[in-house]
């Protein structure tokens, strides 16, 4: 049996965990993509836009971090990470879930097209298909996905 895991706010000392753990998932769910190559961009990007605009909630587990989400003030979901030895467990909804109770009028995000896991997950948890956009850095497809209560 899984040990508990337990949900709490972000602090700053959580950074490079929470590097690492994107670093880690982004680079197992597209193998064929230099993450490793992104970190740098990707610190900027958490520090300046993520962490002074968005809450951002911390799963950890025996004290090491498994997952985080992030929601901002209007409701978008810019990221959902969760450790790669515990996807399909209850993890991934509690952060969706504690996402809703910080947003509750609603939940915007995008999610690659190509990323069929992801997509199915968000619709198990109640979003539904609200559009289609093209990621401006990958060129890539992304769907817009929305939960509303």
């Amino acid at each position: 049996m899984t040990a508990a895991f337990h949900l709490r706010p972000y602090r700053a000392e959580d950074e490079d965990a929470a590097i690492e753990l994107w670093l880690r998932t982004w680079q197992l769910a597209y193998p064929s993509i230099d993450f490793a190559a992104r970190v740098t961009w990707w610190r900027e990007r958490w520090r300046n836009e993520l962490v002074p605009n968005a809450d951002i909630i911390v799963a950890e587990q025996a004290e090491v971090q498994i997952g985080f989400v992030t929601i901002d003030s209007q409701g978008y979901l810019d990221q959902l990470v969760v450790s790669p030895d515990h996807w399909g467990s209850p993890l991934a909804t509690a952060l969706v879930d504690e996402a809703k109770r910080l947003s509750p009028g609603g939940v915007t995000l995008k999610v690659n097209a190509d990323n069929d896991r992801a997509i199915r997950f968000y619709q198990r948890n109640g979003f539904i298909h609200d559009g289609e956009d093209v990621n401006p850095s990958s060129k890539r497809l992304i769907l817009k996905m929305a939960w509303r209560p």
